[in-house]
């Protein structure tokens, strides 16, 4: 089989490649993925997340190594093993980020990164439900939109956010640079009642090209290269190992986790720890793996009193009521992303902008690590420190594609981050405490009012806490020693091959990181069909 184009990952931005770079009718690709179709009903249905992060058979069923980070504890670190990736079964926050995070990017010596630079491919990516303007825009494949509901404790959180000096926006996508605390309503990647998954916005237009093919229960083993240029990659599937010849480019966009694995197993990377994993080295970068980046949430909840909470609502006549009205009028708590108020602030002085990120749910978890709901009325709040200085790695353990990869982000391996996480903790008791949620607050449950010391909550934080999904940089962006692709995407050293996802990012973004991952995908298509129109006309 043979393709001009071969792309590795159907997430988002493998979708997203598919969809763009099949509007040129001469452009032959295939787009492989190690899952599935996309046919579980729980994906389409928003709420449906709930079921899917720890789902055996639409995620990876990756845990991150046991770390002091963690309090020793080795974590869930879901992944998306499906037509849609991660964007099958994620929370839909459709959150851009701080224009800052851009700027930063541009100003490490990526050029074209900047905010002015990447919002036109937004903008392109966008369906907005909405009325468009200079933030939003109409007509592109990924549907966007308000959440149609506004439940009584989330408005009280905003007026509590308010209470305590946050700048009410009405778009929290519509931030000026230099920006102070801000709250809003949460914007979400849905249409209608339906998610709105990259398979679902790009890919599903795009499968009646015939120029597009899609190879799905396929376990990419490795590139393969004729000298230094990649002329294609080796997978298995049903037990049978196949090849496809790319004839133009090899574009990995397997995620921050499976794009580093797939380039260590194909020899590039750092050859100590190809060596050391029996690897042969075909190119020395030794940045491969390494910059790991992702937020870290931890959460605080509260038994509450004389308003509704998602606890009651999403058990008996209450979930029956919900449903129906799911079916009716295609709103209600079936098509809720995994917050519906964010408020960003500013918990370290030296922060120039907001460094922290709080998100507001009208429910409460039970104890433990699960996302069960609790059984008595409750709210909560989690954070994430937006820009953690502390790095981790993704390693592969051994040659073989089959065995997941050492993960680490190496959580709070820097003190600032600490600071940080204890800062947000302790707003988020002041929001609790301003006289908008005050009034409905019974208890506190999580941590619970024994914890008070920074010690204290830095050990419950670590004890309690998880991946927020955001997975990035481990195969980032730039000039210096530990880049592993250039500004144009193309990894160092190497011709035909390009790394395209959240792994390319030189730091994480302050926010969500669905949004800028997608924006990435338009980006480097636009560059992969400029590139190959030049070449032509050379």
């Amino acid at each position: 089989m043979q393709a001009d184009y071969v792309i590795v990952g159907a997430g988002s931005a493998g979708c997203c490649l598919a969809n763009r770079l099949t509007e040129d009718s001469n452009s032959r690709v295939v787009l492989i993925e190690a899952g599935g179709r996309d046919w579980n009903p729980l994906i389409h249905i928003p709420a449906g997340y709930m079921k899917l992060l720890e789902h055996p058979t639409l995620t990876w069923g990756f845990k991150a190594e046991p770390d002091p980070g963690t309090n020793g504890r080795a974590i869930n670190y879901p992944r998306g093993r499906v037509l849609g990736g991660s964007s099958s079964i994620n929370g839909m926050i459709y959150v851009r980020g701080q224009p800052e995070d851009f700027d930063h990017w541009a100003q490490q010596g990526n050029r074209g990164w900047s905010w002015d630079d990447v919002l036109p491919y937004f903008r392109r990516a966008e369906n907005w439900a909405g009325t468009a303007d200079a933030v939003h825009a109409k007509g592109g494949p990924l549907f966007t939109s308000h959440g149609r509901d506004k439940p009584l404790l989330c408005r009280a959180a905003v007026e509590a956010a308010k209470q305590l000096g946050c700048e009410y926006r009405e778009d929290v996508n519509d931030l000026a640079e230099g920006h102070g605390d801000g709250v809003g309503w949460v914007q979400q990647t849905r249409g209608g009642r339906l998610r709105a998954s990259a398979a679902r916005s790009y890919l599903r237009p795009a499968l009646k090209r015939p120029n597009l093919r899609v190879v799905t229960g396929a376990l990419v083993h490795r590139v393969l290269f004729d000298g230094t240029r990649a002329v294609g990659v080796e997978y298995s599937r049903n037990g049978v190992t196949e090849r496809i010849d790319a004839a133009g480019e090899v574009i990995l966009s397997a995620g921050a986790i499976g794009s580093p694995h797939i380039l260590q197993l194909s020899g590039v990377g750092d050859p100590e720890h190809l060596e050391r994993i029996g690897v042969g080295v075909h190119h020395a970068l030794r940045g491969v793996g390494k910059n790991l980046q992702d937020h870290y949430l931890a959460r605080v909840s509260c038994r509450i009193q004389g308003a509704p909470s998602l606890n009651q609502q999403s058990r008996g006549l209450g979930l029956a009521a919900q449903v129906l009205r799911y079916v009716a009028v295609g709103n209600g708590i079936l098509t809720y992303a995994a917050s519906l108020v964010a408020a960003s602030v500013k918990v370290l002085p030296e922060s120039a902008t907001p460094d922290v990120q709080a998100l507001f749910a009208h429910g409460s978890y039970a104890p433990g690590v699960s996302r069960q709901l609790d059984t008595v009325p409750g709210m909560t709040c989690g954070m994430w420190q937006m820009r953690p200085l502390s790095h981790g790695y993704v390693e592969a353990r051994t040659p073989r594609a089959q065995d997941a990869p050492n993960i680490n982000p190496r959580y709070f391996s820097d003190p600032t981050d600490c600071r940080a996480a204890i800062g947000g903790m302790r707003w988020i008791r002041r929001l609790f405490a301003a006289p908008a949620l005050a009034k409905y607050i019974v208890a506190e449950n999580q941590p619970g009012n024994d914890v008070q010391s920074d010690d204290e909550l830095l050990h419950y934080v670590k004890q309690t806490g998880g991946t927020v999904f955001h997975a990035t940089c481990t195969c980032k962006m730039g000039r210096d020693l530990l880049a592993v692709v250039d500004d144009r995407l193309r990894v160092h050293g190497l011709q035909a091959l390009r790394v395209i996802d959240a792994s390319v990012m030189p730091a994480v973004t302050s926010t969500n990181t669905n949004a800028p991952t997608i924006m990435i995908a338009e980006k480097g298509a636009a560059m992969v069909r400029e590139d190959a129109r030049m070449a032509l006309a050379a």
